[in-house]
């Protein structure tokens, strides 16, 4: 589907290095529906694309089903490749091309109780699960992590939204959430978790470790992966073509592609939506994401090339 033109109806400073961004159509029509978890991409000058999700701190269904507007929560990252900071200075007026909302994310339907867990600006999709399991008369919890109060966006409004169920953890005020303690408190719940990668891949350990049934965690991350300490240089070879592309150790396989010319597709380029999935022919992938199982990991048939790499010299797919 082609990109919607959207135009900046309001932006507001909802925490410290964190604005709240309001699209609409200048027509004033109504925008396509989406449900909680959803995200849009945005179209970045130069070339590319953003992911934010889209926040929904209201229990009226018609918000989501029939909106008169998107609103996106959007943090700046000094260190990121430069959306953020495109975002941050949008004022009311301007444009932007939008695609129609994407959900990777959904709540899965259940009569349990859901447990909601946000990290910091992780809270944008997660707010939106609350408004919705709010709208639906389901039972939830939402707990909201942040290193201090003043860095918890939209709290004012989740506080109307989720009280008495919101429970709020600052770091500067009782140390570092402890995860461990409300995985193990709880029962047959499923748990619904965005934040930093470090706060997911600890989930992650310790739904294994507990014994969670598959699904049960289900998480979105918010940040594209940053290089590791020893990455290393390594060519991909296009089996299709023959071409070869060269990957810096500080590089993508689906950046090093795209400056070759190539479109793989892709979306969240965090590794967890599948979308950049491609067959590999010959060579070791490294994989860093969590889309495929340990089992696929193992057999080395697929690998995402938003976020893995090769511990071979070479990397031959099916492209």
């Amino acid at each position: 589907m082609e990109p919607i033109e959207l135009v900046v109806s309001s932006v507001q400073q909802e925490a410290p290095g964190i604005r709240g961004i309001t699209l609409i159509r200048a027509s004033g029509d109504p925008l396509p529906g989406w449900t909680a978890g959803a995200h849009v991409d945005v179209e970045i000058p130069g070339g590319g694309h953003r992911s934010y999700s889209l926040v929904n701190t209201s229990d009226q269904a018609d918000v989501t089903t029939s909106p008169s507007s998107y609103r996106l929560g959007v943090r700046l990252d000094e260190a990121g490749r430069g959306g953020s900071a495109f975002m941050h200075l949008l004022k009311k007026g301007d444009t932007l091309r939008v695609s129609h909302p994407k959900n990777n994310f959904a709540l899965t339907p259940t009569d349990d109780e859901v447990v909601l867990l946000a990290g910091g600006i992780g809270i944008t999709p997660i707010a939106s699960m609350a408004a919705e399991l709010r709208a639906q008369g389901k039972r939830f919890r939402l707990v909201y992590a942040a290193r201090n109060r003043i860095g918890l966006a939209f709290f004012q409004e989740l506080t109307r939204l989720c009280s008495p169920t919101l429970c709020v953890h600052c770091d500067d005020e009782g140390g570092m959430y402890d995860l461990r303690a409300l995985m193990v408190s709880l029962e047959t719940q499923p748990l619904y978790l965005c934040g930093p990668t470090a706060l997911i891949d600890a989930a992650i350990a310790l739904a294994k470790e507990l014994g969670w049934q598959e699904g049960r965690l289900r998480f979105e991350l918010f940040s594209a992966a940053a290089p590791s300490e020893g990455d290393t240089a390594f060519d991909v070879i296009l089996s299709r073509s023959g071409k070869r592309v060269h990957v810096r150790a500080d590089q993508t396989i689906l950046d090093a592609l795209t400056d070759a010319g190539e479109t793989p597709n892709c979306d969240c380029r965090c590794g967890d939506c599948g979308l950049c999935q491609v067959g590999v022919i010959d060579g070791l992938p490294d994989h860093r994401d969590y889309y495929l199982s340990e089992k696929e990991k193992s057999s080395n048939k697929f690998i995402q090339i938003c976020v893995s790499r090769s511990k071979t010299s070479e990397l031959t797919l099916d492209i």
